[in-house]
């Protein structure tokens, strides 16, 4: 099931940190209880997605990768 997304961030050919910074930015002018859709291309950012909403108590509702060798991330704001 596909999850609906109110905002789309791509993030492709960004090393970190910005996918975050720019992730962080996005939520902010975000409503609470909106997703945001985040695509990265970084190796690290799975590991910096997780620490991201452990950190700022957003929710990481999905992470996946595609053929393209692309990270998929679902970010509900807090």
């Amino acid at each position: 099931m596909a999850i609906e997304f109110h905002r789309e961030l791509d993030a492709r050919g960004l090393n970190c940190p910005l996918p975050i910074l720019k992730t962080k930015k996005a939520l902010a002018d975000m409503a609470s209880g909106q997703i945001l859709r985040v695509t990265a291309t970084d190796t690290g950012s799975v590991r910096d997605f997780q620490a991201f909403a452990k950190q700022t108590g957003n929710d990481l509702l999905e992470q996946s990768q595609n053929d393209e060798h692309e990270f998929i991330f679902f970010m509900k704001r807090k």
